[in-house]
């Protein structure tokens, strides 16, 4: 099912918000006070006879909240917007899967907190890392947010108290066919050519290395360990980013359709929403991921996104099964620490219907219980859908909008947005400030095609 207008949507959808069927705060393990106020409210900016903010964001997924931090501790006035109960992000459903990316072999930077300047330089730091990483523009956006996961998730613990799950726990791949085998084998000389550590293991070592595989272990026909795989546990990562950027000054406005942009002239200065309430700035900023599309169709602005379903299950068992992401093909089981374990994914185009289906349910349940069959006797928590935002060339869409004025685009990351989030806020803070991005964000520009 597609929705060609926002009000189609907002009829199809009313009903399974008034259940809180979509609501993903209920994903957040510690209650956040919504009268958090940091530097700067937005009544005190009125009051300094300053009526409009710097940034207007729309979307409060990975993207939207990592834009916000970075840019309010870059002295910004920010105010974001999202309907976290009837759009809910991408970011909180997925798995927190941080794969591997290239690297420009150097010294590890170390880094346990401290002050500004020590953060900023060692952000400086891994920015130039990154681009000397690859002259492929999207590389290096994956080696800058992989690099900086690390440093927003001790500065996010030291900021909010919140543990996001960041742990560099590794990764297996492993190959079932000759196929399969093939491709990984492939697969190794991308990783050669990057940099990105690996091994290929036989059957003895993938055992020792994760004894609950062991019933299954002699049906693979390949195994490697990528040893920079890394894990975070998103809903609390997005939990930490919304105190984080709360205890900045953040001007939050939740449980908020911004259904329209507003312009004057060919100039994008803020956005209506639904119920008629105006949201004022410079500068405003699409971060909406599948939902992109609802704001910048007001003004006839195309995105080239499109939403693209996947289904996830959640046991729970009394200890952690492995460590490593286990990955075979595009699914995969990641253990959480208090033994929730995360089973997915399929990829359907359903259109903006954000419910699983029997089938898909089925067909990722008996998968992973073909890999760790004592599953079959664990206790199934839950299971739920997202969506993915898809563009047509794989790539996501940043940078300013050609056709309007003061309009901006951060979306279509697809499976990655969580894991290219805090490069993706690092490059267009850059972008909104006057600074040139490190980053060439030519081959990301909205519009192209």
């Amino acid at each position: 099912m597609r929705f060609d207008d926002l009000a189609t949507y907002t009829a199809l959808v009313q009903p399974y918000r008034a259940q809180g069927k979509f609501d993903c705060r209920s994903y957040f393990r510690e209650p956040i006070n919504n009268d958090l106020i940091g530097r700067t409210s937005i009544a005190q900016s009125k009051a300094n006879g300053n009526p409009m903010h710097d940034i207007l964001i729309i979307g409060g997924g990975a993207v939207g909240l990592s834009l916000a931090w970075e840019l309010l501790r870059r002295g910004a006035s920010v105010q974001l917007v999202c309907d976290s109960a009837g759009h809910p992000a991408a970011s909180w459903a997925g798995a927190g899967i941080l794969p591997p990316a290239p690297e420009f072999p150097s010294e590890k930077s170390s880094y346990s907190g401290g002050n500004e300047n020590a953060r900023a330089a060692l952000q400086s730091s891994v920015i130039n890392q990154a681009i000397r990483a690859s002259q492929d523009p999207y590389l290096q956006l994956c080696s800058l947010s992989h690099q900086l996961h690390a440093i927003w998730a001790s500065d996010l613990v030291r900021a909010t108290g919140i543990d996001t799950g960041y742990a560099r726990c590794g990764g297996l791949y492993l190959a079932t066919t000759r196929g399969e085998l093939a491709t990984l084998a492939a697969n190794t000389l991308w990783w050669d050519e990057h940099h990105i550590a690996h091994e290929q293991i036989d059957t003895d070592a993938l055992i020792r290395l994760e004894p609950a595989l062991a019933a299954t272990a002699g049906d693979y026909v390949g195994a490697w360990r990528l040893a920079d795989e890394c894990q975070i546990r998103n809903p609390d990562h997005l939990a930490a980013l919304r105190k984080a950027c709360l205890l900045e000054g953040l001007d939050l406005q939740e449980d908020c359709v911004a259904g329209e942009l507003i312009k004057a002239g060919n100039r994008v200065i803020g956005a209506r929403s639904t119920s008629g309430a105006e949201f004022k700035a410079s500068q405003t900023v699409i971060c909406s991921g599948a939902w992109s599309r609802l704001a910048m169709d007001s003004v006839a602005a195309p995105t080239g996104i499109f939403p693209v379903r996947g289904q996830m299950l959640l046991y729970k068992l009394p200890a952690p099964a492995f460590q490593h992401v286990i990955n075979e093909g595009n699914r995969y089981l990641v253990c959480r620490a208090d033994g929730h374990l995360l089973a997915g994914s399929v990829e359907e185009e359903a259109g903006y219907v954000v419910e699983t289906t029997d089938e898909a349910i089925a067909s990722i349940r008996d998968w992973a219980e073909s890999i760790m069959p004592q599953l079959t006797n664990a206790p199934l928590k839950k299971s739920w859908a997202g969506l993915r935002p898809g563009s047509f060339d794989g790539f996501p869409y940043m940078g300013p909008v050609a056709s309007l004025g003061g309009l901006f685009l951060a979306s279509g990351h697809f499976r990655s947005g969580l894991h290219l989030s805090p490069g993706t806020a690092v490059v267009m803070a850059d972008l909104l400030t006057g600074k040139t991005p490190a980053i060439d964000l030519t081959p990301f520009r909205p519009g192209r095609g």
